[in-house]
């Protein structure tokens, strides 16, 4: 199958099982459990013959933290970072020409992270009818503060990788890599996130 299609289809896959699964109770919290085993078992596999404390913290709080915040907060949060780590990456590929972290990730580029982040905005005004927000207002500050924690998960993430001196954290999507390579735009947000929806 041809890469491009394969990575398509696989992405489509994902991407409606982490809706369905976040749209209902029932299904949010096991699907969020098999998520927290994976993504610890993948860490493992990266930090074998490593300090690895923080390392599992950076998937253990914000995978406990989930079961915590409104789902539908949660499947917004889904399309802004999905959105974000789209159009990054579009624009990034076209335009990209000055790298922000190139020793940990060297494809991200300062292009593509303020393309995504216009978009992310974009998005956040177009569906945050669609989740029933009294105004615009929590949904701005959360399409601005997003790009960044998500890439802040991600290098996290590369950070581990380029230690393990892989390229994936595993092959359990085809053609995306493990779970954690799809979850780690989530891991810095998530937190983030409730602290600002629970205790500010």
């Amino acid at each position: 199958m041809n890469k491009t299609l394969k990575r398509a289809l696989s992405g489509a896959v994902y991407v409606a099982i982490m809706w369905f699964g976040t749209s209902f109770q029932g299904t949010f919290h096991i699907l969020f459990f098999l998520i927290l085993l994976l993504s610890l078992y993948e860490m493992y596999k990266l930090r074998k013959g490593k300090t690895s404390f923080v390392s599992y913290l950076y998937v253990i709080i914000p995978l406990s933290l989930i079961h915590k915040i409104d789902t539908e907060l949660i499947l917004f949060m889904f399309i802004l970072t999905w959105t974000f780590d789209t159009f990054a990456y579009l624009i990034g590929v076209k335009f990209g020409k000055h790298k922000i972290l190139p020793s940990v990730s060297p494809r991200k580029s300062w292009e593509g992270f303020f393309g995504g982040f216009t978009f992310t905005i974009i998005a956040s005004y177009l569906t945050y009818i669609y989740f029933d927000f009294e105004s615009f207002k929590l949904p701005l500050i959360i399409s601005i503060i997003l790009p960044f924690t998500a890439t802040i998960g991600d290098f996290t993430e590369s950070y581990y990788k380029r230690q393990a001196g892989v390229k994936d954290s595993g092959n359990f999507i085809p053609g995306h890599g493990g779970i954690l390579d799809r979850m780690d735009a989530f891991m810095i947000t998530i937190p983030i996130l409730y602290i600002f929806t629970k205790l500010i």
